[in-house]
């Protein structure tokens, strides 16, 4: 039998254990990085080892272990591997933080969206998460005590679209739903599961926002973004939490963003 940590352990001073994928840059390595700092024990999941290698070094001296781990979240066998790593190192798993993601081609007018393109978005971002939780799943139902988190990463187009953004728009609204899924399945087993939904973080895949981004009314306008650290935190703040509570949906977002009233 593993040794565990309970909800208090705080006061026994073993590490939690988090999984998050996608960690090589943008949310994924914020949220990684706030993590290791505040102790956790955390594996690093990604397509790239360079970026991953990156993320553990940007977190400070005394924190938590990182365990960076090459897996495409799009197949089975390397979500299995994935998870066989983090059993095997850590022994169990308290977090994961379900964050890889894509937005695809840019601008793309649905008539002209090639079907790779959109497979591709449904594969990394839907299936991705599904088996990534499902694995989590498994294992925080079967380890001792039983019981952990999942944290998804929705956005705001989890309630309202961009312009030419029907497969990432369709991934993210299709996540809400597994989300409501997972939380209700999980509750006999301790498995508590959220979700973020995140408007305009400074991250690489916003950069253009601040020059301008394409609106409702076929204008360009340039949008205000918010540290990406503001994200981690309330990412923290939700794994953080006892199992006996949840943030079921929180949306974090630049507060000037034209979210509310989008459209």
């Amino acid at each position: 039998m593993n040794t565990v940590r309970t909800t208090d352990e705080e006061s026994t001073g073993t590490p939690k254990v988090a999984v998050v994928t996608g960690a090589g840059s943008g949310i994924g390595r914020a949220v990684a990085v706030e993590l290791l700092t505040a102790g956790w024990s955390v594996a690093l999941a990604g397509r790239r080892p360079e970026p991953l290698e990156q993320t553990a070094a940007a977190a400070p001296a005394g924190g938590g272990t990182a365990l960076t781990v090459r897996a495409d979240v799009s197949r089975p066998e390397e979500v299995a591997a994935l998870f066989g790593a983090v059993r095997d190192r850590f022994g169990r798993l308290d977090l994961l933080f379900n964050n890889a993601g894509t937005f695809g081609p840019g601008g793309v007018p649905v008539e002209e969206l090639p079907y790779e393109a959109w497979r591709h978005v449904v594969d990394t971002n839907l299936n991705g998460a599904f088996l990534c939780a499902q694995a989590a799943y498994r294992q925080m139902k079967e380890q001792d005590p039983r019981g952990g988190r999942i944290i998804n990463n929705g956005s705001i187009s989890a309630h309202t679209p961009r312009p030419h953004s029907v497969a990432y728009t369709a991934t993210k609204h299709a996540l809400t739903g597994l989300t409501k899924s997972l939380s209700l399945d999980g509750r006999p087993y301790g498995i508590a599961v959220g979700q973020i939904d995140i408007g305009n973080a400074a991250t690489e895949m916003t950069a253009g926002m601040q020059t301008g981004a394409l609106q409702a009314n076929g204008e360009t306008a340039p949008e205000p973004v918010m540290d990406v650290a503001d994200v981690a935190r309330t990412v923290r703040h939700m794994a953080e939490l006892p199992l006996e509570a949840n943030v079921q949906f929180a949306t974090v977002l630049a507060t000037a963003m034209p979210y509310v009233g989008r459209g």
